[in-house]
């Protein structure tokens, strides 16, 4: 059905919708909806491609609104085109707890919400990563399977953050050609107008990193739609500088940072409603606009049915596969086969090897069994160990690689990891020095809240990394990682934790996990074929003591040979000692009460080793245990003479241990 009515008018109803929502919340950012509705308005009824009764469709266009705070111009639309979950009830508990229109777009709240956005710059790195994912599965399914655009919209903000850089940069080189960034160029700023801290030329900046870039009026219709037409056929990437203001129809208030975040007031709504000729009570849309927009919502049917009938006609294994892998589906048997396999291998011929190494031996056998995971690594190939034999980079020519150059990109490198993730049909890891954690950690911290499974091989992970000293080794970064909820960090102390931990991080379908990997050399432990994942309850008795246990000892990663040495020392003592294998406390912690009491024990002395800090380990040993480790900063040196310099020894545990007993 054809429903004909003036775009403006069409533009005005999310105008109005922002307005009253945030006005009857009391918190809020009327400006950027108020400023962007006329290129949404274009966007979402004459190129988007979606069905609103669908919000899950593979194959539709991707709709990123990197400006979260402007979030009401995502909910209105979301409600003006009909999708199933957003009714006006949602729209009028704006800001409200429990509703479905959170403060900033939400993706695990709110059906039709691509990724959750709200710190700047966030959503357009993230977008980075669906288009890479978009062009890898077309390459892999075929184009008449995979075809569709990522969109974002982008504020000042985003493109002032120091990722947007990483972001457009990575972008460019690959030719991302159906990534479209609509800048709204409002000018403006919380502190006032962006000439205050800013001068960038945008069009230039983004021209010199391999895009296509072009300024229109963005209350031009005609304009933003050839604009648009224009990106569509690009062989690069596009962004659109569409010039707005913010706050659009406020008559005091538009074009100043006194509309962006906070409510006009009565007065001034009053004053828009008149320049917009909007008649209308608050949160009611005149049926003929109503009708135009749940019109633009269902346009995209007839390509959503005839994609299904293109998927129909597939091979029934290969749509099977497509299938499986968009839903998020591991291959269990495939690869509960390669662990068993690996196991078995690490029984008969013990490996004494660095955990980065040990990953990707792991590698090599998961990546054949998982054909869905995509490596990478922050220009750290050879030290991160992430790329496995016969591994073909991702580029430019050939999108159907599985292995991506992220270039010196951390921030970038994570967010379009989350891009990817949310995208459907991929299962993306990558690595970079644990110290550098820092660098992409906001992107992590957005990939726990949103619950999505990427993969971060964190290597170089303690004082152990020797020579390259204090600015490379972290001290304090394994217990800032495991203070984020719902992010698993392992620790594995040998091959065979190691590759444990990769398969729990890859049956962990709703959560992020990290992998602490050493530089250095460890032992095999794990002698015997174990069946069982003896990792999945975050820690397990890897050495028992002779008789009751007087002391138990404590340890993650390449501690845990310390800490069996320091048990045969207090034995010799007439101390019986028992080493507990920590390689995820963050699993520890979540088992319920018993069961963890269980395994920490009943040993009157407890002590934790880690060549880090304490913050953490007293969940375990209580705040009277006994914690070898590190409090200060580290030194360059080779790692064994840093260990007996920090005092991190066999011979410092025990005898720690022994002074308590």
């Amino acid at each position: 059905m054809t429903v004909r009515v003036d775009p403006s008018r069409m533009a005005n109803a999310i105008r109005a919708l922002a307005m009253d929502a945030v006005e009857k919340a009391k918190s809020g950012h009327p400006g950027l909806p108020m400023g962007a509705a006329d290129v949404a308005t274009v966007l979402f009824t004459q190129f988007l491609k979606f069905d609103a009764s669908d919000p899950t469709w593979p194959d539709r266009d991707r709709f990123v609104l990197s400006a979260g705070h402007g979030s009401m111009l995502l909910y209105a639309l979301l409600y003006l085109t009909g999708n199933p979950s957003m009714t006006i009830d949602q729209i009028k508990n704006f800001r409200q707890l429990g509703s479905l229109t959170p403060g900033h777009p939400e993706n695990f709240v709110t059906p039709g919400i691509e990724t959750t956005t709200g710190p700047l710059g966030q959503g357009i790195a993230t977008a980075v990563g669906m288009a890479l994912a978009e062009r890898h599965m077309a390459a892999e399914f075929g184009g008449d399977v995979v075809d569709h655009h990522t969109y974002v919209l982008a504020s000042d903000g985003d493109l002032m953050e120091g990722i947007s850089q990483e972001a457009i940069a990575f972008a460019g080189h690959l030719k991302l050609n159906k990534l479209i960034v609509l800048f709204d160029d409002n000018g403006i700023s919380i502190d006032g107008a962006i000439s205050l801290s800013d001068s960038v030329d945008q069009v230039k900046r983004f021209e010199s990193a391999g895009w296509a870039a072009e300024r229109v009026d963005g209350h031009d219709a005609k304009a933003i739609a050839d604009a648009l037409t224009r990106a569509q056929k690009s062989d690069r990437p596009t962004l659109i500088a569409c010039k707005t203001v913010i706050g659009f129809g406020a008559p005091n208030k538009a074009g100043s940072e006194k509309s962006h975040g906070s409510p006009l007031g009565a007065d001034e709504i009053a004053g828009a409603r008149k320049n917009l000729k909007w008649d209308s009570a608050p949160f009611e849309v005149p049926q003929d606009i109503l009708d135009a927009w749940r019109a633009a919502g269902s346009r995209g049917k007839a390509a959503h049915d005839a994609w299904a009938k293109t998927l129909g006609t597939k091979d029934a294994a290969a749509r099977a596969e497509f299938e499986r892998r968009m839903k998020g589906d591991l291959p269990a048997k495939a690869l509960s086969d390669a662990v068993a396999r690996m196991k078995a291998a690490l029984a008969a011929a013990p490996k004494e090897i660095a955990t980065r190494t040990a990953s990707e031996h792991a590698l090599e056998v998961l990546t054949a069994a998982v054909p869905e995971m995509i490596g990478g690594s922050a220009d750290l190939t050879g030290s991160n160990n992430t790329r496995v034999k016969g591994m073909v980079a991702i580029s430019a020519n050939n999108y159907g690689g599985r292995y991506v150059n992220y270039g010196i990109r951390e921030h970038g490198m994570a967010a379009a990891m989350n891009g990817m993730a949310l995208h459907g049909g991929l299962i993306p890891y990558s690595g970079t020095f644990l110290v550098f954690s820092d660098y992409l950690r906001p992107a992590l911290r957005l990939a726990a809240l949103m619950g999505e499974r990427v993969i971060h091989v964190l290597t170089h992970d303690s004082i152990g990394l020797g020579e390259d000293g204090p600015t490379h080794q972290p001290v304090e970064h394994v217990a800032a990682l495991r203070a984020i909820p719902n992010l698993n960090v392992f620790r594995p102390c040998d091959t065979v934790e190691t590759l444990e931990c990769w398969q729990l991080a890859l049956e962990a379908k709703e959560r992020p996990s990290v992998l602490a990997l050493t530089r250095q050399n460890l032992p095999q432990l794990r002698l015997a074929n174990d069946t069982d994942n003896k990792c999945a309850n975050g820690a397990y008795e890897i050495s028992r003591a002779d008789g009751e246990a007087k002391v138990s000892i404590f340890a993650s990663g390449s501690e845990v040979s310390l800490a069996v040495e320091a048990q045969k020392l207090l034995a010799a003592r007439g101390i019986p000692t028992r080493v507990v294998s920590v390689p995820c406390m963050d699993l520890l912690l979540e088992l319920p009460a018993d069961k963890r009491a269980a395994i920490i024990g009943k040993a009157p002395v407890k002590v934790a080793v880690e060549a880090a800090i304490r913050q953490g380990w007293d969940a375990i040993i209580g705040s009277d245990g006994i914690f070898v480790g590190m409090d200060g900063f580290g030194a360059s040196a080779p790692y064994k003479d840093l260990y007996r310099h920090f005092g991190i020894t066999p011979e410092a545990v025990a005898d720690a241990a022994q002074a308590r007993v």
